[in-house]
């Protein structure tokens, strides 16, 4: 239990500041840094699992992001039927050409030594295959993107629950780990990391302008979420009774009965509101613990242990008769498959996806600095790291804009520096995080929580 203290205080601390929010802000705020701060942690452990494990370097947490959020769109939205009929057959032939270029490549590197002449043959199919996809996907998109585009203009998806997406969001994410590793895993720790990140700018370039697969920069709204409605709770009457219930000290000294029935409808909306980000909250929760398990077990078996070997000294590893480039794929493909959870899950928390949010600076760089500040190697510090910087992420404006009414109250309200202050205070954020970094790579270098090495 010693061994624990540490992060038992760590995740104490935050706990209390979720609830500090609570009280001062409003439990819809908290909850939504909780919601958020759990997706985080799923990400962080994807990262955690491909750099604290085996030393990866992988800027391309965004693409596998946006794949799991493409996903929940596939599974969940609604087939247009219309767009079917105006080009869906041609689309699954395209898909049937590309799987069969791809394996006719395998075929002929398998057969044909290497040569000229097996050059050209690879050439020629792939050529030959892009233009015949040209000559059937250019009208078909067309004629999908053109079926009332201001609210479909896609194929739209299966019509299944939205919970199926995050396992679908994790084979999407791991499909194109496999590819990108098979390609980039060679390469040197720096120029990997520029690779994966240019690779996942691909990705969010396709999706962003392939209007037919998810309706591109014009977003997917309305998916369905596996938790009720705000609008259905509050026309729901044992939801109705319940807060009622809860509330019926408040409700007693409001003698008037209209203005009570007021109170009531308001404290109705906002319950509505907190018991939705609860359930999110239990999902998400779940999620990481079976996550955590899973992570925890597999860091501290043979695997784990082998892991960090070749994490620490490939060459040695790779001398022992390991197989490091295997090992490597595996690793990657692995971690991020957990972070297209966490895309699939994002979108889930938001019901709409947005292809023109995902930007680096969001869904990769904050990662690594969550990884880099809770600790890598530690699946517990790795957590606590996406509690730890989202919350400063969104929490640095309000603070700071208290910080900034607090010692400028003196001031008249026209005054030009508290003007300018107070119009700045969003981008405190940025600040914040480049001194939490700073602090932490001076103080505790190897994170707040550092990996420690359990000899069995």
């Amino acid at each position: 239990m010693r061994q624990y203290a540490n992060v038992i205080s760590a995740y104490a601390i935050m706990i209390i500041l979720i609830i500090l929010v609570g009280v001062f802000q409003s439990w819809n705020v908290a909850l939504t840094i909780l919601n958020f701060c759990l997706i985080s942690a799923v990400m962080t452990m994807g990262a955690n699992i491909q750099w604290g494990y085996a030393g990866l370097i992988n800027f391309g947490i965004m693409g596998y992001t946006a794949l799991g959020g493409l996903a929940a769109v596939l599974v969940s939205a609604a087939p247009v039927s219309e767009a079917w009929a105006a080009g869906g057959i041609q689309m699954i032939v395209c898909a049937g050409i590309i799987v069969g270029i791809v394996f006719s490549v395998r075929y002929v590197l398998k057969k044909i030594e290497k040569s000229k002449k097996r050059n050209y043959i690879i050439a020629g199919i792939i050529i030959i295959g892009l233009i015949v996809l040209r000559l059937i996907a250019g009208p078909a998109t067309e004629h999908i993107e053109a079926v009332n585009p201001a609210k479909t203009g896609f194929l739209g998806g299966l019509g299944m629950p939205i919970l199926f997406s995050w396992i679908v969001g994790a084979f999407f994410a791991g499909g194109l780990a496999y590819i990108v590793g098979k390609v980039a895993l060679g390469l040197r720790a720096d120029y990997l990391a520029i690779a994966t990140l240019l690779i996942s700018e691909i990705v969010i370039a396709v999706i962003k302008h392939e209007d037919w697969l998810s309706r591109g920069v014009k977003n997917v709204i309305g998916l369905k979420r596996p938790v009720p409605y705000e609008v259905d709770l509050q026309n729901t009457p044992w939801f109705v009774d319940l807060v009622e219930k809860f509330h019926s000290g408040k409700l007693k000294m409001i003698n008037s009965i209209t203005e009570r029935q007021d109170v009531l409808n308001q404290l109705v909306i906002d319950a509505s509101s907190v018991y939705v980000k609860l359930c999110l909250a239990g999902l998400f929760l779940i999620v990481v613990f079976i996550l955590l398990i899973i992570t925890q077990k597999a860091l501290y078996s043979p695997w784990g242990r082998m892991m960090r070997a070749i994490r620490d000294n490939d060459e040695a590893a790779n001398a022992m008769g390991k197989n490091v480039v295997k090992e490597h794929l595996l690793i990657f493909i692995l971690g991020s498959a957990v972070v297209g959870i966490a895309g699939a899950m994002m979108v889930t928390h938001d019901g709409l996806f947005t292809p023109g949010s995902y930007r680096p600076m969001r869904y990769t760089f904050l990662i690594w600095v969550m990884v880099i500040v809770g600790g890598s190697g530690n699946n517990f510090g790795a957590i606590l790291g996406g509690f730890v910087v989202w919350f400063l992420w969104i929490e640095s404006a309000p603070m700071a804009l208290f910080l900034i009414n607090f010692f400028t109250s003196h001031l008249p309200e026209t005054n030009a520096i508290k003007m300018h202050l107070i119009n700045t205070a969003p981008y405190f954020r940025f600040l914040t995080m480049g001194i939490a970094l700073l602090l932490i790579m001076r103080y505790r270098p190897r994170g707040i929580l550092p990996e420690k090495i359990i000899k069995q």
